[in-house]
């Protein structure tokens, strides 16, 4: 047997067969076992495919035991510190930062690309005044396709490129509008003058219309630094549930801007996008820094329903670097915030408690990137219900490298995961008299 195979007996036949171990830049081997279906006549059984590698990719490395999460080969630490969300998006599209004639001209594209065409502003009208804005970013973003298909060849790069240009720019504003919607305020449009995150914040609080321009509306530095943050740390973390559902529904040679809406419908889930959302409502049902203990009993008591969320994380068994990034700009939101909360007193009460804690810190169950973000973007007056919009903007530019890298690779497969069925056996109908 090879040190570079995996050798599997089938009992009953007796039959030995040798699989390649594949070994990536990083990470562990993987088996390559596509042909097993051929050679033992078998499936392999994996729920949710955690143990399953369904792609190769260049794009970006997890090492949850480490706390490791790198793009492109950069430390999350590093481009959190060293750039804007722009420049991480196109490192992701194109592997490497850009210059910076690089970046003023993919700046100025998307800047150019964010408006949306006035037809499509129609769209909203048809959504109730209360509809949840994740309902109607799935809608609008699905609805793209029918503005941009007769230009768009699939097999065309430079079409390919523009589309993904064009979503990272028109998600921002489609975001916004969706929020305006929901409050019945007129909307805004995008500005050339505005760079990204002052631009969206600008699009959602402004009292701008689309005849007027608040003159008087400015962003505060702090506020347009912890969102730039966000964005950086959500935009992408390898073969999520999101990701994977835009991989799945690009193999089939979708549309891209439906592709995209299916990554949304997935994100929206509260399993995958809503953790920060329930990290608010778990602090609203504590209540009080005086009921902290008895929670924290809960939270120990295997027989108690209750979860402390925005704790420990199913891919980080030491502790999430993107939490540990976040957590001095959250300080910092939180003391330029003139809002008296004392949901925010509560939550950094509950953080000081747990890390103090000897079965949390045994267990690594340590404060998540949900906990804080949660807590940031409720200080920037973001409602809780746009929580997994703010997620959706900042992963379309990984979901778009993903769907970028996958639709460059001639060889990609349409996705078709198989199934153990359980279901009855072959049988014939009884006629329904004799039933």
């Amino acid at each position: 047997m090879s040190k570079d195979s995996l050798s599997i007996r089938h009992n009953r036949t007796g039959k030995t067969v040798e699989y390649p171990l594949l070994q990536g830049t990083l990470g562990k081997e993987t088996v390559d076992i596509r042909a097993i279906h051929k050679d033992l006549d078998c499936f392999t059984y994996d729920p949710g495919f955690t143990a399953t590698a369904s792609c190769k990719s260049h794009i970006t490395f997890i090492d949850g035991d480490k706390g490791v999460l790198l793009y492109r080969g950069y430390p999350i630490e590093q481009l959190a510190e060293h750039c804007n969300y722009l420049e991480v998006a196109y490192l992701l599209m194109n592997g490497e930062l850009p210059n910076a004639t690089q970046l003023q001209d993919f700046s100025l594209e998307v800047a150019h690309r964010s408006m949306v065409h006035e037809s499509l502003r129609n769209f909203f009208d048809g959504f109730s005044y209360d509809a949840h804005p994740m309902a109607m970013l799935v809608g609008v973003v699905g609805s793209l396709s029918a503005f941009y298909h007769s230009e768009l060849n699939m097999k065309d790069p430079e079409h390919r490129r523009v589309c993904a240009v064009r979503m990272i720019a028109k998600m921002p504003t489609i975001a916004a509008a969706s929020y305006r919607h929901s409050v019945g305020k007129p909307f805004v449009y995008p500005r050339l003058d505005l760079g990204y995150c002052e631009n969206f914040l600008n699009m959602m609080f402004s009292r701008s219309s689309p005849n007027y321009i608040d003159p008087n509306y400015s962003v505060d530095p702090i506020e347009k630094k912890a969102l730039n943050l966000l964005l950086i740390l959500h935009a992408d973390h390898e073969q999520n549930a999101s990701t994977s559902t835009v991989r799945l529904t690009g193999s089939t040679g979708a549309n891209p801007y439906a592709c995209i809406a299916a990554g949304i419908a997935a994100l929206w889930g509260p399993a995958h996008g809503g953790a920060n959302e329930a990290v608010l409502r778990m602090l609203k049902q504590i209540g009080s820094v005086d009921r902290i203990p008895e929670f924290i009993a809960r939270a120990k008591d295997k027989d108690d329903p209750f979860r402390l969320m925005g704790f420990g994380h199913r891919v980080y068994k030491n502790f999430d670097p993107r939490a540990t990034i976040i957590r001095q700009t959250c300080y910092e939101v939180l003391e330029n915030s003139n809002r008296q909360d004392p949901l925010f007193e509560l939550a950094l009460a509950l953080e000081e408690y747990a890390l103090k804690d000897e079965y949390f810190i045994e267990r690594k169950l340590y404060p998540n990137v949900d906990f804080y973000s949660g807590v940031i973007y409720r200080a920037l007056n973001i409602p809780e219900e746009m929580f997994t919009v703010m997620f959706a903007i900042a992963r379309t530019s990984g979901w778009l490298a993903h769907w970028l890298e996958m639709m460059a690779d001639p060889s990609t497969p349409i996705g078709r995961p198989r199934q153990l069925y359980l279901g009855p056996e072959q049988r014939n109908i009884i006629p329904i008299d004799a039933r």
